[in-house]
């Protein structure tokens, strides 16, 4: 997920150049530039997320460069969760065979993802699209909508992140594992009393 970096944008090719304007002032130097179809181009920092498909709970809201791999944050992040997980599922973002064969290799995990035709023209990717069609993967990926994807949007409803609270990258790393850290006492004690795991915006803010 892109976060608007506080402050005023510090243009990209200004930036790689590394001439800051006359007059910019309270630019954040160390956010980065990123582009979705969703929402453009966002010059911020990035946040990086798990959740569970099962229950609906926060398994981690982290920061990340906002111009950062997240596929391979995915690699790192899905480590620690060896043996405790058969799929994990992202967009197609993560549309890369080596990484379905090195989870599936290493950690006996199955990447459910969108894969792109127009790539797959070695064997090898020829059949992980044909994996990928399989009926009961194609619901797993179809759960990303109203299980995954809603869970971003809840920590940034919250925390009304549309905007970085503060500049620079220690600070928001930090503080974005706070708001993760946040949500997550809450909805453990919301799962405990039977409650739902997303309505704590309330119990979150006090």
């Amino acid at each position: 997920m892109m976060n608007k970096a506080k402050g005023p944008v510090w243009h990209k090719k200004q930036k790689e150049q590394g001439v800051i304007p006359a007059g910019l002032r309270g630019v954040d130097q160390e956010a980065t530039w990123c582009k979705s179809h969703a929402d453009g181009w966002v010059y911020g920092h990035g946040s990086f997320s798990l959740t569970n498909h099962n229950n609906p709970v926060l398994g981690c809201f982290l920061w990340m460069p906002n111009s950062g791999n997240e596929a391979k944050r995915l690699w790192l992040e899905t480590g620690r969760l060896k043996g405790l997980t058969d799929y994990v599922s992202m967009d197609s973002k993560a549309d890369s065979y080596p990484l379905f064969r090195e989870l599936k290799r290493q950690r006996d995990m199955i990447l459910v993802t969108s894969s792109r035709r127009k790539v797959n023209k070695t064997p090898h990717r020829i059949r992980m699209h044909q994996l990928m069609q399989e009926p009961e993967l194609k619901q797993i990926y179809k759960e990303r909508s109203y299980r995954v994807e809603p869970m971003q949007g809840l920590v940034k409803d919250i925390f009304e992140l549309d905007t970085c609270w503060m500049r620079g990258r220690k600070s928001n790393r930090w503080l974005f594992a706070a708001m993760g850290l946040a949500v997550q006492m809450h909805q453990l004690v919301a799962y405990k009393e039977n409650r739902s795991t997303w309505k704590i915006k309330q119990e979150v803010l006090g």
